[in-house]
């Protein structure tokens, strides 16, 4: 069975806002703040809806038999489209069980909005069994099935009211948690260049995420201790063997946990 571990890291559309919002001429941080208080004047939040974000970030733990990758998706420079193609080509290319930290919630409907932006081709990830029987009952697209496994949502019990921050269900199952930076602070590093930071920072929360998800798979069964075990010990070899910086300081965090955690 494949694997794929994702999450993103959006801005504001500033294009968008512009367009909408009548903000030409604007430079781009007082697009974002006018963006910010329009939002905050119709809902009481700044967060932008979901057609309204522009993803900059998006990072992947690849885990096959064979092979096991830490990786964003394109270059520090690549536009949103190439990073949706590389992502969604990976999708076709290795048909994995997509997981996600509050994916179906955010991730999932940015992605679609996005593609349907930039016009871009997916059609294993769309299929619900139209052409394949096998997608009919279990497909990327439906809440319950297994396709794609939002871990927030499947431990809340489909119970929004008791979802978790994935920093704090990670750090208290002995994970590092955060690294690095927060969600809300993606904006600010974009304005001053620091996109290389911003997909550091995705590739440490895709990780999060990825022992989450080997935990809730010891949890059902899926993998015995020793399974488990021998997963994580991949992972740490697969960090040691990588060379980068945030890579090395997030196996440190993860080595500095207590031995039974």
């Amino acid at each position: 069975m494949n694997v794929l571990v994702f999450d993103i890291e959006t801005i504001p559309d500033l294009e968008a806002g512009r367009r909408l919002y009548g903000l030409e001429g604007l430079a781009d941080r007082d697009v974002g703040r006018a963006m910010a208080h329009l939002r905050q004047q119709k809902t009481g939040s700044e967060f932008m809806p979901h057609h309204l974000h522009r993803i900059v970030a998006i990072s992947v733990v690849l885990a096959t038999r064979h092979e096991l990758k830490v990786l964003s998706m394109g270059a520090p420079d690549s536009t949103e489209a190439e990073l949706l193609r590389q992502f969604f080509r990976g999708v076709e290319h290795y048909q994995p069980v997509l997981v996600s930290w509050n994916g179906g919630g955010f991730d999932l409907p940015v992605l679609h909005y996005r593609s349907l932006l930039h016009g871009i081709e997916a059609g294993r990830y769309w299929e619900i069994g139209e052409e394949d029987q096998s997608f009919r009952f279990n497909n990327y697209l439906s809440r319950y099935h297994w396709r794609h496994i939002d871990l927030m949502d499947v431990l809340a019990g489909f119970q929004p009211r008791a979802g978790a921050p994935l920093d704090e269900v990670a750090s208290l199952c002995g994970f590092p948690g955060k690294q690095g930076m927060s969600g809300d602070q993606v904006w600010d590093a974009w304005l001053e260049g620091r996109i290389g930071d911003i997909r550091d920072y995705c590739e440490t929360d895709v990780l999060n995420t990825y022992l989450v998800y080997l935990r809730f798979e010891r949890m059902r069964g899926r993998l015995d201790g020793a399974a488990y075990q021998e997963e994580c010990e991949r992972l740490r070899s697969t960090l040691a063997a990588s060379g980068r910086p945030h890579l090395q300081r997030f196996l440190e965090a993860w080595n500095a946990a207590p031995p039974d955690a």
